[in-house]
């Protein structure tokens, strides 16, 4: 292709956003090889799933993460953005068999384990690579020639290692324990998979009964289905209500099974009615409790979350119909004493919403505090820190209160547990290779059949995906990676585990920062979600706007932490910032007519002298901010140079200087200072917008194939210039209060005017007699005067003070005065009548309350926009009245 095509006529990113995007992907500017003597900059991309569809979340994360890595390649640095994607054990599952009991009415037990397998490969190559592809529409500069996948051979390599060596120190063990579990899913979550929300339900008081026939006790539970599995009351120990039933037998309604009252200091004395049944196989706590008390765990409830056979007439049940099956049998037996309103957290599985149950089985779980004891000290250490901030705290506080990690999945779909059971010995084998018989008695081995928690693979990424466990070169150089940027709702399944595998595995940790971003809501501040109907789809923005306008919008105003919203004026606003570059950059380019490459100016302008100090100090700005992590206060220094100095001011004052209306050293000296500025500034803006700064790049003279490996700007202090800053300062803010004088009195566009000057600095002078030209070719002026502080200021004008600069606007010839107040008078009566008519409306009791409140509230807005108005309009008249 051409580098170099002519910009069209107008913005429009679906003519070149691919085409230049194919042209980085051939000429592999994205690829890095490792040179050793260069510093390196690396990070992994947090991997989205392959069930994924890029979501708003996707977009700021991989935006956020693509303008560090375009600004570190073009400062220098040996840049690897590591990208892959997850295998996502459970949703993939579930979306493979959703399409095979859509499209062949089976389910995976119909194809057996291999070839169900199988079959998910099959989906994974096919649509895997869409939210690759998707990522590719935003810009994202990843290596893509070295994409990853948590079950690729290299990874799945790492995957075994690591689980050999942990269940080999003792960190990995298997055992009958309580843990989350998903009817829908059919497998065990870890804590963190389970999602806890407020629901409205029911507090049922139930009546215990002593053995010997004398009055009992009453508890309260949200969970009447699990009295069936009963162990035990407990009270607590100091609760002088039960001390006299600590160590009696209360009969279990409904199973008639004689249990214990025992005293614990866990029970909340506060909570119901102090006392609590304690059911050790369907709750956590209860679970720890009947250790302690060595209490019999009976199973009432199903894997798929119907009754157990154990509970006789409720046998079969789905767990929600027994509730209300056996609270009517309770009532039925006098046993129920009453029914209370209760708000509560309910856990539900994060992928398919189901509520959770707590049951006991047999899982492999990894022991947490000895890995997360080094982890801990990394952060508060500062050897890793977060950005912002305070979320250490919240990092620490979580891994302080750690518990067991259950890393046992009953799925088909992932990394397999490398363990084998001897079916003749009984012995557990666990292996780095495939086991096809027992090391001990030669026996037959079956391999367990579970697989591991997708988290398991993905906290090695940082490591695994440099081809870890062989001492690679990716790994020498890369490891430990500079930063990982992620949303804060997975710094416990991600960011944590990472930290500790890191540091267990390759005794380093896998980055220097985490740069942690907030959620993108919808304009209301509400979550984006599909039961909402809220969500934004990024390639529908990008289809409309182009992936530059997404990503600008999705940076401005962006703060580290903190959750952003999503308004479509927010795009707009993006969209014209675009616009205004295109054009600003097609004027310039149409005035480069015999641009000479070599032309060095000697004379410049204050103008010059201010643009390149404002230019340098902004590269100095934005390179610190970029540095902070403070992405979008670099944004938005860019955008305020852009839009207003560079394009509103500086362009324009060098329009008559381009035209030739000024000689011919004049007209290089802004050729060069223009070229100059605009090439140094797209490359500041090219990590924020890509694409558009690479096409207008390739339209100016520059040296290199492309904008995205163009050298980053370095200041020259030298041309930091206070003194120019200060005097077009002055300029400027003359030519504004000018402009605001004439609009106050409605002086036509094409209306000259004389100005006349009195400073308070008489440095000043000179400056303004050297560039009155700028106030004849911004402010309407066709003359100056100067007035000493000995001369009498004019009569029959307009005055401002800015800076110590009075301004006056003689008016004889620049209005007529009798005519503007007629047309100011008339303004008024106008203004009158519409302030009465929505007065009258505010005031009629009958329209108040018929009327909706947004309607009443929006003739309110009216009113007071109204209201303003005519204030001004007033003040206008006041003053013509005294000239």
């Amino acid at each position: 292709m051409s580098e170099k095509e002519a910009l069209s006529t107008v913005y429009d990113p679906a003519a070149f956003e691919k085409k230049w995007y194919k042209y980085w992907q051939d000429n592999h500017f994205f690829h890095a090889e490792v040179e050793p003597d260069k510093q390196p900059f690396s990070m992994v991309i947090p991997p989205p799933n392959v069930t994924g569809k890029l979501h708003m979340g996707h977009a700021l994360d991989n935006t956020l993460q693509d303008i560090l890595i375009r600004f570190r390649r073009m400062q220098g640095y040996n840049t690897l953005w590591m990208p892959g994607t997850d295998h996502a054990g459970i949703a993939t599952q579930i979306k493979v068999e959703e399409v095979l009991t859509k499209e062949e009415g089976k389910s995976r037990y119909d194809l057996g384990r291999d070839a169900f397998i199988d079959r998910v490969w099959e989906w994974k190559e096919k649509f895997g690579s869409n939210i690759i592809n998707q990522l590719h529409s935003m810009g994202a500069s990843c290596d893509w020639e070295r994409e990853r996948f948590t079950m690729d051979e290299g990874c799945s390599k790492a995957v075994r290692e690591v689980f050999v060596t942990l269940y080999e120190k003792g960190l990995i063990y298997q055992g009958h324990r309580i843990t989350n579990w998903c009817p829908r899913c059919n497998t065990a979550l870890s804590d963190i998979e389970v999602e806890h929300e407020d629901q409205a339900g029911h507090l049922f008081y139930v009546r215990y009964d002593c053995e010997d026939g004398t009055p009992g006790l009453t508890i309260a539970t949200t969970r009447p289905e699990t009295l069936l599995g009963d162990s035990a009351v407990a009270v607590h120990p100091d609760d002088k209500r039960y001390q006299h039933l600590i160590g009696k037998n209360l009969v279990l309604p409904i199973v008639h099974r004689h249990i214990p009252v025992i005293a614990d200091e866990y029970v909340d004395p506060s909570f119901g009615t102090g006392a609590v049944k304690i059911t050790p196989a369907h709750d956590p706590n209860d679970f720890d409790m009947g250790l302690r008390h060595r209490l019999p765990e009976y199973i009432v409830i199903n894997s798929d979350g119907t009754m157990a056979k154990e509970t006789g007439k409720y046998a079969g049940m789905d767990r929600f119909v027994c509730r209300k099956a056996l609270v009517h049998d309770l009532e039925e037996q006098g046993q129920l004493v009453k029914i209370e309103d209760h708000s509560h957290a309910v856990g539900h599985c994060q992928r398919c919403h189901t509520v959770v149950e707590p049951l006991v089985s047999k899982q492999w779980f990894v022991k947490m505090e000895p890995l997360a004891k080094p982890a801990i000290e990394a952060v508060t250490s500062g050897k890793i820190q977060f950005v912002p901030q305070r979320f250490t705290k919240i990092y620490s506080n979580w891994l302080e209160n750690i518990r067991d990690w259950c890393i046992s999945r009953q799925i088909w779909w992932g990394h397999r547990i490398p363990a084998w059971y001897c079916e003749s010995c009984g012995k557990t084998i666990v292996s780095r290779q495939d086991v096809t018989a027992c090391p001990h008695c030669g026996g037959k081995v079956m391999q367990d059949p579970d697989v591991l928690d997708t988290w398991f693979s993905s906290a090695l990424w940082p490591f695994s995906t440099m081809g870890w466990p062989a001492d690679t070169a990716e790994v020498k150089q890369f490891y430990p990676t500079s930063v990982l940027v992620t949303g804060y709702d997975i710094i416990f399944f991600w960011v944590a585990r990472m930290i500790m595998m890191g540091l267990e595995f390759k005794q380093e940790i896998p980055f220097k920062h985490v740069f942690i971003h907030g959620l993108v809501r919808d304009s209301q501040g509400r979550k984006m979600s599909k039961s909402l109907g809220n969500g934004i789809d990024p390639l529908e923005v990008i289809e409309k706007y182009g992936a530059d306008t997404l990503r600008f919008m999705l940076i401005t105003g962006n703060t580290p932490g903190n959750d952003m919203r999503f308004y479509w004026e927010r795009v707009e606003a993006s969209r014209n910032f675009a616009n205004k570059i295109w054009n600003a950059s097609r004027f310039m380019l149409m005035n480069l007519e015999g641009f000479d490459k070599d032309f060095r100016p000697e004379n410049v302008h204050l103008a010059d002298r201010w643009i390149l100090s404002r230019y340098n100090q902004t590269i100095q700005e934005v390179t610190k901010n970029l540095e902070q992590f403070e992405l979008g206060e670099a944004a938005r220094l860019l955008y305020e140079f852009i839009w207003n100095e560079f394009c509103d001011w500086y362009i324009e004052l060098s329009k008559n200087r381009l035209y030739g209306k000024e000689d011919e050293t004049s007209r290089k000296t802004a050729q060069y200072v223009l070229s100059h500025v605009l090439r140094g500034t797209m490359e500041l803006l090219h990590p924020f917008m890509p694409f558009i700064t690479e096409a207008i790049w390739q339209n100016l003279p520059h040296e290199g194939k492309s904008i995205m490996i163009a050298k980053w700007p370095v200041a020259q202090e030298q041309l930091i210039d206070e003194e120019a800053e200060n005097h077009m300062a002055a300029v400027m803010d003359t030519v504004k209060a000018i402009r605001n004088m004439r609009a106050e009195v409605n002086v036509a566009p094409g209306k000259k005017c004389q100005v006349i000057l009195k400073l308070a600095d008489q440095a000043l002078t000179p400056v303004f007699e050297r560039n009155q030209g700028y106030l004849f070719t911004l402010a309407g002026a066709d003359s100056l005067v100067l007035l000493s502080n000995d001369m009498a200021k004019p009569e029959n004008a307009m005055t401002a003070v800015v800076s110590g600069i009075e301004i006056f606007l003689p008016l004889k010839g620049l209005i007529d005065i009798d005519k503007e107040m007629a047309r100011l008078t008339k303004e008024l009566t106008s203004l009158d009548k519409e302030v009465a008519r929505i007065e009258g409306k505010l005031n009629n009791a009958g329209f108040v309350a018929k009327a909706p409140s947004e309607v009443i509230e929006k003739e309110k807005t009216k009113l007071s926009g109204y209201e303003q108005q005519r204030a001004a309009v007033r003040e206008r008249l006041a003053y013509l009245d005294t000239l």
